[in-house]
């Protein structure tokens, strides 16, 4: 059975519908969303955690801590949560080019 992961981006222009993907291998499920908002996160990690049996839900940088609770709680501890930091330097980096490209944290 093969280890499955939900990454979940932020983009204001972001269709949760439109804008997902599946890679696979044998031993690998990756599943992709990108969603406008928080409400829409909530929505699609509920959905992935009691219809797709993900083992673990990994966050873009954006997801503020608040967030990462609301997700944790809203699954009900049925997977892992984890974020997508860098250190220090690369933190400020990707923070730099998400508001370059206009996905501030948290939104």
């Amino acid at each position: 059975m093969p280890f499955k992961v939900l990454f979940i981006a932020h983009a204001s222009d972001a269709d949760k519908e439109k804008h997902r993907s599946l890679i696979e291998t044998d031993s690998y499920r990756l599943h992709t969303v990108v969603v406008k908002n928080q409400d829409e996160a909530l929505e699609i990690s509920r959905d992935f955690a009691d219809k797709t049996d993900i083992d673990c839900i990994l966050l873009c940088p954006g997801f503020t801590h608040n967030d990462v609770a609301e997700i944790g709680k809203i699954t009900g501890g049925k997977v892992s949560i984890s974020v997508a930091r860098g250190d220090g330097p690369g933190s400020k980096i990707s923070f730099e080019a998400r508001k370059r490209a206009g996905i501030s944290p948290g939104k």
